[in-house]
């Protein structure tokens, strides 16, 4: 088989690769390949073949820096909205005990929850933490209302 085929094989794997991770990075290297791959029509010595292929992934790395920089950066990302439960209050379904899970109503959510304490049914309660499935509640602090 052929230096330049060889070269093309690793180009090929190396795009295909960065097809899976879109960090441009393996791209680039993809690239790289295909330059050192059209570089043995002008040399057979391996060592100015890889010089090529690395000068190549090195350029399009620093020139497309900003540009990449961008394009990775540029879209929201993924939104989980149950993030924003920390915080949100909810009713007690079944009692909740320091060493026995129970279950909390968020809205309209039913969800497995942990305490510290004892707290029983129908009580209202604050999430302080979310992990997985699983959230962990206090107990609401009653309002005190002064009356002069």
């Amino acid at each position: 088989m052929s230096a330049w085929l060889y070269w093309v094989i690793a180009g090929i794997i190396l795009v295909i690769a960065e097809m899976t991770t879109f960090t441009f990075y393996l791209l680039w290297l993809g690239v790289g390949a295909f330059a050192a791959a059209f570089s043995t029509h002008f040399t057979d010595d391996f060592l100015i073949q890889i010089l090529v292929g690395c000068f190549t992934a090195f350029v399009l790395t620093v020139l497309t820096r900003p540009l990449t920089r961008k394009v990775r950066h540029s879209a929201i990302g993924f939104y989980d909205p149950y993030q924003d439960i920390v915080g949100k209050s909810g009713i007690v379904q079944e009692a909740i005990a320091p060493d026995k899970m129970g279950q909390v109503r968020v809205g309209s959510e039913i969800w497995s929850a942990t305490a510290t304490e004892a707290i029983a049914a129908n009580e209202t309660v604050i999430v302080v933490e979310r992990s997985s499935t699983i959230l962990t509640v206090q107990k609401e602090k009653e309002k005190v209302i002064c009356q002069p």
